[in-house]
Parts: structure tokens; C-alpha cells; sequence
């Protein structure tokens, strides 16, 4: 939910004061861009992974302040909900095999959490939506006590009425009349930042659009909303109506967003700064003046802000330590660190490659982006996506199981670039490869599950069971497409487009 503030409440002075700051730091932002040497660093990768707390019954607990106070470490940060916490990991340079450091750093914390005995039973569990939980959860009482949760609130239900009203598609699609925005504590994301240099974050920033449909679709993990059977992405749309303050001509403050058209970096933060109006002004009188106390650059804490206020699934982020990162915000949490290892490596991967391309990125546009984003987070393997067809004329549209495989190589080519050790790559791209072939990635087993369970119990006896389930074999650590599930896919047809005869 971005950066941390010390108000509540903000009056009309207030807002009309950051909107100006706002300004001021865009135009210090565009100096900053071109300053000679600004963000040449060597790649490196981080995340954040976002969880739920879970009794051993599959109950959502709702202890997130007491679990952070018990295990006192710095990378817990709150979240929206007291369901749900973040782990912010360690950043680390993309040569040699940075996604196993990532993987093993996140067991170890999961694991400290379940041990810690103040947390009373509580265990993470990461996982897109955790199935157990009840739009009854989420309302006003669930919201996390910290002023910029609190602002947030204020500033939404200025925004629009409430109770409001959450459309949520799917096959058991409801709408939900909610009281807080303690119900965007139902999804929970895998976040992951790649430093990029000035000169390529446009390129970049457009490689990550057309990479994420594809990634996304073999890696769904929150087919369980709040109850029902939805996308299996239903974090997806959770996310985007539930901060949907949508006014009339202007775009959603939660959106998947276009591309780079003007090939100026500066342009990637100017145009969500200045499509939205101000939700939450920093709150230091001398926010214009700070400036890092190692880099010596400008803190632009107005800028970032409310840049963290806008939520597009890819956004560009500019860090006063001297450089730029994209942060990848579509896939979701979980199931086990190897997954999100692999999801990880084939996203940068597939992202570096297309950076690298520019005849693939000129063959698909901002609108085949987006239809493969929503498409991928609607029906996951089952998509089908635009993507170019090799023989010229244009891109056709591939069921996602048959693309994926033919991508795979394409993206150890992206992280070969970044230099990736070549063991690293083959080991979690085979994870990709597996899940395909099997057909089981986190949503599909979620759905499954329930069928099973609800042979023999009602709808919420057995979403508490599966969430159990699902914890156990999380906390076990093999990868989803091992877990045991009915009906299990064992065979696929021959992988790459120019198999596909379904066009």
C-alpha cells in the first residue's frame, strides 16, 4: 500500500498545497532524469510478498500488529487489513542465482512467523486470496490503525458513497456492498522490482506490459474470493473495483495502463501524477527541500506519494539512493517460494528479452497488452493470447498452455542478458514448463479442491478445509504442479504457436 504518512485527515489547503509540491517535484524529477550518471547500478531484483495469517483450522486470524511486535524484524510491514502482513526482501544483484537467495529468505521468515509462539496459532500463508475469508471480514473493524490506512479511508469516502459497491465477475460473480477499504485485505500480491537505467525504462517499462498476459495466465493463485468461484485472477478485479473511485473522463486509479508512446521516462510518472487528483499530501512542511543523506538527491516525497496512491500492475518507481526501478504488481502471492522464485525468473526474463526486441514489441500494442492481461487473469491456462505469429501480417491469438512452453527459452535468453546463472534458469523454467504440462498452478488446484470437499460438506466447512490444505502443502515447499489434486492434466500437446491450430 506504498509510503508511510503521520495524518489522518487533510483539509482543503492541504490538498491545494501538495497538488502545487506535486508540480514542483515533477519538474525537479525531469533534471534529476538527465543528471549524468543518475541510475547506472548493476540490475538488481527485490520484492515484496504480501500474506495472510490463518489458523491451523483455515480460519483467517486477525492478529497482524501482534504477529509484527512478536517477530520484530524490519522487512514485516502492516498492511490494510490485520489479516495481512509484507515482507519486504532483500534486494540483490540479478548475475549469479538470485532468485534461490529470494526463495530461501522467504521460507525463513514464513517460518518465523509459525514458530513465534505470541501469534497464537497463526500461520502465513501466501496465497492470492485466502478462501476462508468472509466479506463480513473485512469491514471498518479489520482496517489497520495506522494513519495512512486511516487517510485513506477518509479520502475514498469522499470519493464516493458508502457503503459501496464491488462488482465481482466470474462463475458465482456477486456484488458485494462494502464499508472500508479493509476489503482490498482479500488480495494479497507478489510484488517485484527490477532496477532499470533511465535511457531504458520506456523500452523496459513496455516489455513488462506485453510480458505480464502471458506470465500471469500460468500462475493464477486467488480462484476463491471472499466465498466464490471467480477468475482465476479474482485479486484482479477485487483490487481494481475495490479502489475504483472511476470520476467521469478520467481513468481508474487501478488500471493496467498503456505504454511508453512518447519514449521519455519522464512521461511514465507525469501521466498518473497528473491524471488523478491528491488523496494523501506528505506530510512534512519541508517535503520540497529533502534531500537523501548519501545520494544528496531530492526526496520528491510529494511525487512519491501520491504515485503510491495510483495503483497501475506495472508502475515505474523512482528511488532517491540513485536510481529507477519498474515494479511488477500483477502477480499474486504464493503458493511456495519456489513458484514465486519461478514466477519471478520468467517474468524478468521474458521482460529483459522483449526490451531487447523491438520487432516483437512493435507487433503487439497496448490493446493486445491489455486483452492478454485480463484475459490471462480471467480464464488463466485456458487464455488465449495475442502474440506474433512468425509469419508476418500481424499477431494471432494462442491458447495460453501452447504459447507458454515456446516462451520459455525465449525468456532464459532475457536472463542470460542479465547474467543469471544458467542452472538458476534451467531449474525454475522447467518449474513453468511442469506447471504447463500438469495443469495445475495455485487457482486451478484451489478449484478443484473445493469440488472434492464439497461432496461432503457445506460451501464453508470446506473453504476452511481447503485453506488448510493449502497452508500445509504450502509450508511443505514443493512447487504447486506436485501437489495432489483430482482430475490432474498429464498430457499437452506439442508446445510452441506454430502448433497451434486453433486459430
Amino acid at each position: 500500500m506504498g509510503r508511510a504518512i503521520s495524518r489522518e485527515a487533510f483539509d482543503e489547503t492541504d490538498l491545494a498545497t501538495s497538488a502545487r509540491r506535486l508540480r514542483e517535484d515533477l519538474t525537479e524529477l525531469a533534471r534529476v532524469l538527465v543528471a549524468p550518471g543518475f541510475g547506472q547500478v548493476p540490475p538488481t531484483v527485490g520484492a515484496e510478498l504480501e500474506f495472510f495469517l490463518s489458523s491451523r483450522a483455515g480460519r483467517p486470524v486477525f492478529r497482524a500488529d501482534a504477529v509484527r511486535t512478536a517477530v520484530a524484524d524490519r522487512r514485516l510491514a502492516p498492511e490494510v487489513s490485520q489479516c495481512d502482513l509484507e515482507l519486504n526482501l532483500t534486494p540483490l544483484p540479478l548475475a549469479g542465482a538470485p532468485f534461490s537467495a529470494m526463495s530461501h529468505e522467504i521460507d525463513e521468515m514464513l517460518d518465523r512467523v509459525a514458530r513465534e509462539p505470541a501469534a497464537l496459532g497463526a500461520r502465513a500463508v501466501p496465497i492470492g486470496s485466502l478462501p476462508s475469508l468472509t466479506p463480513d471480514d473485512l469491514g471498518p473493524s479489520a482496517l489497520t490503525a495506522l494513519p495512512r490506512f486511516l487517510a485513506l479511508e477518509r479520502s475514498m469516502a469522499d470519493r464516493r458513497p458508502t457503503p459501496f459497491t464491488v462488482a465481482l465477475p466470474g462463475p458465482e460473480g456477486r456484488s458485494l456492498r462494502c464499508e472500508s477499504i479493509a476489503v482490498q485485505g482479500a488480495a494479497c500480491s507478489w510484488q517485484v522490482h527490477l532496477t532499470v537505467p533511465p535511457d531504458a525504462l520506456v523500452r523496459t517499462y513496455d516489455a513488462a506490459q506485453l510480458a505480464t498476459g502471458p506470465v500471469l495466465s500460468v500462475c493464477g493463485n486467488s480462484s476463491l474470493v471472499l466465498g466464490r468461484r471467480l477468475w482465476h485472477e479474482g485479486r484482479v478485479p477485487l483490487y481494481e473495483r475495490g479502489f475504483g473511485d472511476r470520476a467521469a473522463r478520467r481513468p481508474s486509479r487501478v488500471a493496467f495502463g498503456g505504454v511508453g508512446t512518447s519514449g521519455r521516462a519522464y512521461d511514465l510518472f507525469a501521466e498518473p501524477a497528473l491524471s488523478h487528483p491528491v488523496l494523501l499530501p506528505a506530510s512534512s512542511p519541508a517535503a520540497a527541500s529533502r534531500r537523501h543523506p548519501h545520494s544528496g538527491l531530492p526526496l520528491l516525497d510529494e511525487l512519491r506519494v501520491h504515485l503510491s496512491t495510483v495503483w497501475r500492475w506495472n508502475r515505474p518507481v523512482y528511488d532517491p539512493a540513485g536510481h529507477l526501478r519498474i515494479e511488477f504488481r500483477a502477480l499474486p502471492s504464493g503458493p511456495t517460494a519456489t513458484d514465486m522464485a519461478a514466477n519471478t525468473a520468467f517474468l524478468v526474463g521474458l521482460t529483459a528479452r522483449l526490451a531487447a526486441d523491438p520487432g516483437v514489441r512493435a507487433e503487439l500494442s497496448p490493446e493486445h497488452a491489455a486483452a492478454n492481461f485480463y484475459g490471462a487473469a480471467r480464464s488463466g491456462p485456458d487464455a488465449r493470447l495475442w502474440w506474433p505469429s512468425g509469419r508476418g501480417g500481424g499477431p494471432d491469438r494462442h491458447p495460453a498452455r501452447v504459447l507458454v512452453p515456446g516462451l520459455l527459452p525465449y525468456a532464459a535468453e532475457g536472463l542470460d542478458l542479465l547474467g543469471v546463472d544458467p542452472r538458476e534458469t534451467g531449474r525454475l523454467l522447467d518449474t513453468i514448463g511442469r506447471r504447463v504440462i500438469t495443469g495445475m498452478t495455485g487457482a486451478v488446484w484451489q478449484q478443484r479442491r473445493l469440488s472434492a470437499q464439497e461432496r461432503h460438506a457445506d460451501r464453508t466447512t470446506a473453504l476452511r478445509r481447503v485453506t488448510a490444505e493449502y497452508a500445509e502443502l504450502s509450508a511443505g515447499g514443493a512447487p504447486v504442479h506436485t501437489w495432489p489434486c483430482p482430475e490432474r492434466r498429464l498430457t499437452l500437446r506439442p508446445t510452441g504457436p506454430k502448433h497451434d491450430k486453433e486459430r
